[in-house]
Formats: structure tokens, C-alpha cells, sequence
């Protein structure tokens, strides 16, 4: 066993390799529906860093870990983070974390008059149930101790553990029906237009009548299929490609224009053929639909935006993406210029900017570094809830001049899953020691009251997310896993709800609790700490 620990503790990136292949064993182990997947990465480091206290990599590693994973939720989820701000189920998603924050806190701080523990440790219990390392820093810079990080090391591992068994259990007990969402798909439909209220309108005053969600794709006249202008002019029997990807809307535009005849443009391609094409290119990704700079004589109609597993209707202000495969309607000696103009390139469509990343990720830097007085507290910094905060806005305007801040879906999911699990594995082997030295001197006393901060913060924000307030569970467990905080409970969130939901109630909670749990904590301390 010596030989072995010193391997471990002279090789700390085979340590470090050996930890995430471990865990990720362990965390396949299934049993009776439960299983631990990627948090598993943190238990089995915690085992592996007591064993050898001087495996663990350096904290930097960590720490990268920990911005590659922000960063790549806040990218991706940045237009749904501000939607959700301003929207009522936002807003009671924030409400409901804000309790369980607050309710957790107040228990850390009773127990300090009800069992004798210093103030600074029972801070260090919340900081760890909350698994928010920018608080436990502010407790210590606020109390010039370090007491905080034995609470804090005992209680981070219940606060990842309870939040994923609470959540398995309430999973279990509600038995929520929640379905992996299929994907959009276009529908489209060849209606003879006959309703005299649309003849002799201009294709635009045409378009404004239209159901919302509903386009014009092409218009075949006099036997010839051509492409929609704002010059046109509708004529009785002129034959319109309808498109959109709600059945009902494009129902409702076949029953408002005319009647269906199937199969009159698509059957003739001799005009327009269908083309689709990868966005790659850097002059269109980050462009708006009805911005795209096509080349004088270039001619065609974008019916489809493909981006994941989903189709898009392509609006004019549907933003492309890296990755995003667009569909056409073009005359055939075109198609080449198309793609050319395009990029239509698939190893493109896995490549990023990291020139961009690389900006973006120092300016998120510089934000939480950024010290913000509060009056009668001093000042506080965001850290990394600042990084997420920048890329979620970065997420949202997704291009500011040459630059594109987003990432095609799959590399993204690459790097922050990547991420993530650099993070658990440090962070694992680096508390591993100081854990089993807390545990063996105070016994079970701190082990039980970092479960019932945990514990407490979790079913605080459960009540008021599914009782009170009554969002989706999908909604719900993802709320969770933003006022708890670590990246591990979402991923099992995520797995339990196979929906971007979680994502984006964890990415709406995380920044703001973050500053929450720090605000209390120094509260706490200015209060109680003298």
C-alpha cells in the first residue's frame, strides 16, 4: 500500500486520471434506479486524497475546471437566463432559492448559541452545504480565521450528496412524467391560393395576414416555381410553399389562403432544387437570418435551420450559429457559390473561437474581481459567479463584431462536461485529508449538522419551487441545483430530467445565490462575530 500512495502522491496527474476513471465506474453502478454518475468523481477523490494527502493537483486545475464548465452553461443558456428573469416562473424560481438560502443560513447561525460552535465554523457549515468556495473565502477574509474551513470541508461533501439524494427521492415519490422533448420539425404545404381577400396584395402585406409562425417559402406561377419578393404581386391560382413547425398554424394558413394541392412545386425542381449547407463560415455565424450579406445575383430563400436535433423557422431574426445546417430553396447553378458563401464545412462546425473564449473568459475574470461595497460590510467580489454572469450576457448578444461568443452545441457540451469533471476530481483530492481529520476529531457531531444545513437548504427551496409556487419539476430540480451550487447536481438533475430545463434554472439561480450566500455570510459575521 506504501508503494501505492507513493505513486499517487509523486504522480499527481496519473492521480488525478485514476480518480476520474474511478469515479466514473462507481458512479455507473446502479442501485434500484440510483446512481451517482459524474458526482461519484468527488467521493471517490475525497477516498483517494485522504489516502494520499499529496496526490491532489494544484487548486489552478480546479479552478480552470470549474471556468470551463460556467462558462459554457452560461454561453449556451444566456437568451433563456434574461427571459426567465423578467418572466413569473423566473421570478418565483429566484424567491424560492432566495428562502432556501436564507433558512439554511439561519440554521448555521443557531448553532452557534444552541451548540456552543464558533461563529466561524458554523458559517464554514453553510459555506460547505452551499458548496460555494467564494463564500467560505469571504467568511475567512471577514473573520481573519481559519475555523471556516473545517466546517467547510466537513459539510461540502453533504452538500453534494444530499441535494442528489433528495432529489432521487422526490423523483421517486412525485413520479413526474417528463419526457425528452422531440424535436421541431418543419411541416410544409402547397396551397392554391382562392381566397379573393389576398388577391392583387403585395407578398409582404401577405405575409402581415399570415398566423404567427408561418411562412412563405416559394410561389410556383404560370408553371414556374419562383422565390418570394416584396414586389410581387398574388394572383388567382398562384401555388404557395407554406412552412412552419406548428401543425395548427400551418393548418389555420391552409384554411385562410386556399385549398391544398400537394406535390405542385416540390415535383419541379428544374427552377429551385433544395440545398442544405453547415453555417460555418465566420461572416454568417453570429448574422441574423434577414442580415445575411448575400452577394449581388445570388438568389435563394432559407426555409429550415436545423440546430441540434431540432428544426428552426428560419425568422429574420433567428441568429445562426456554428453547426446550424440551413436548408435553401436556389436555381441548382447556384449551389456552389451557396456553399461556398455558407462555409459548409462539418469540421467547422466543431471548431470555436478561442480567441473569443479566451476574451471572454478574462473579461469575466476581470468582473469578479471587481470589488462592490456594500454599506456596513466593506466590500465583496463575485469571483466566478461574475465569469458565469459575463457569459450568459455574452450568451445572449452572441456576436459583437468579428467576435462570436458562441460555440457550436457539441463542443460546448465537450468542454464544460470536461470541466466539470476536473473540477470534482480536485476538489475531491484536495478536501480528502482535511475531511478525515475533521471527522476523526469531532466524531459524528459536524457530519450531522453539515446534513442538516444541507438538508434544510434543499427542502426550504423544494417546498416553495413544486408546493408554494408549482413549477415543473424539470424547473424545480434545476432550481435546486442552483441554490445548492455544485455543477454535480446538475448533471444528475439533468440525467433524472433529460430537458434543457435544469440547465436553465440552474444557470438563472447559481450567479445571484452566489452573491446571496456571500452577502449572509458576511452579514453573519459583522453580527455575530465580534
Amino acid at each position: 500500500m506504501e508503494e501505492i500512495k507513493t505513486l499517487l502522491e509523486t504522480q499527481p496527474l496519473f492521480a488525478l486520471f485514476l480518480t476520474i476513471a474511478l469515479g466514473y465506474l462507481v458512479g455507473e453502478i446502479n442501485i434500484k434506479g440510483f446512481s451517482l454518475g459524474s458526482g461519484a468523481v468527488l467521493f471517490v477523490g475525497l477516498a483517494i486524497g485522504g489516502f494520499a494527502p499529496k496526490a491532489a493537483p494544484p487548486a489552478l486545475l480546479g479552478t480552470m475546471g470549474l471556468l470551463l464548465f460556467l462558462y459554457g452553461v452560461g454561453i449556451q443558456y444566456g437568451a433563456q437566463f434574461f427571459r426567465g428573469l423578467t418572466s413569473t416562473e423566473g421570478l418565483k424560481a429566484n424567491l424560492a432559492a432566495l428562502l432556501g438560502v436564507i433558512g439554511a443560513g439561519c440554521i448555521s447561525v443557531a448553532l452557534v448559541p444552541f451548540a456552543g460552535m464558533p461563529v466561524d465554523e458554523a458559517l464554514g457549515i453553510f459555506a460547505g452545504a452551499g458548496t460555494s468556495t467564494a463564500t467560505l473565502q469571504a467568511i475567512i477574509a471577514a473573520m481573519k480565521s481559519d475555523g471556516a474551513a473545517v466546517g467547510y470541508s466537513v459539510a461540502y461533501p453533504f452538500g453534494v450528496a444530499v441535494p442528489i439524494l433528495c432529489i432521487y427521492v422526490l423523483n421517486a415519490w412525485l413520479k413526474p412524467k417528463i419526457e425528452q422533448p422531440a424535436g421541431q420539425v418543419i411541416e410544409t404545404a402547397e396551397v392554391l391560393l382562392s381566397n379573393e381577400d389576398f388577391l392583387g396584395l403585395r407578398f409582404p402585406q401577405l405575409v402581415a395576414k399570415l398566423p404567427a409562425g408561418v411562412a412563405i417559402a416559394a410561389v410556383r406561377r404560370e408553371h414556374r416555381n419562383q422565390l418570394p419578393s416584396e414586389q410581387l404581386v398574388l394572383k388567382q391560382n398562384d401555388v404557395l410553399l407554406v412552412t412552419a413547425t406548428d401543425k395548427v398554424a400551418l393548418a389555420s394558413a391552409v384554411a385562410l389562403l386556399g385549398k391544398l394541392e400537394p406535390g405542385r412545386i416540390t415535383s419541379h425542381r428544374e427552377d429551385l432544387d433544395y440545398i442544405r449547407v453547415f453555417a460555418s463560415k465566420k461572416t454568417v455565424v453570429g448574422c441574423a437570418v434577414g442580415d445575411l450579406p448575400f452577394p449581388e445575383g445570388l438568389a435563394c430563400s432559407v426555409v429550415q435551420v436545423r440546430r441540434g436535433d431540432s428544426d428552426l423557422l428560419p425568422s429574420p431574426e433567428l441568429i445562426l450559429e456554428v453547426g446550424d445546417r440551413v436548408g435553401l430553396l436556389a436555381p441548382r447553378d447556384k449551389t456552389k457559390a451557396i456553399r461556398s458563401f455558407f462555409g459548409d464545412s462539418i469540421k467547422g462546425t466543431a471548431d470555436f473561437s478561442y480567441i473569443s473564449i479566451g476574451i471572454g473568459a478574462a473579461l469575466g475574470l476581470l468582473l469578479g474581481m471587481i470589488p462592490l461595497p456594500i454599506p456596513g460590510l466593506g466590500k465583496l467580489t463575485l469571483g466566478l459567479a461574475g465569469l458565469l454572469l459575463l457569459a450568459l450576457y455574452l450568451g445572449k448578444i452572441r456576436r459583437t463584431g468579428a467576435f462570436v461568443w458562441t460555440m457550436p452545441l457539441s463542443a460546448n457540451l465537450v468542454l464544460r462536461n470536461f470541466g466539470l469533471t476536473i473540477f470534482l476530481a480536485q476538489v475531491g483530492m484536495a478536501s480528502g485529508p482535511k475531511f478525515f481529520a475533521t471527522v476523526g476529531e469531532t466524531g459524528a457531531t459536524f457530519l450531522i449538522y453539515g446534513a442538516l444545513i444541507a438538508l434544510s437548504l434543499v427542502l426550504i427551496t423544494a417546498f416553495f419551487s413544486l408546493v408554494v409556487f408549482r413549477l415543473p419539476f424539470d424547473t424545480a430540480i434545476g432550481v435546486i441545483s442552483g441554490a445548492t451550487g455544485n455543477p454535480a447536481i446538475l448533471a444528475f438533475s439533468s440525467r433524472i430530467a433529460p430537458t434543457d430545463r435544469p440547465d436553465i434554472g440552474y444557470a438563472m439561480i447559481f450567479p445571484s445565490m452566489t452573491i446571496l450566500k456571500i452577502v449572509f455570510a458576511q452579514v453573519a459575521a459583522a453580527l455575530f462575530g465580534g
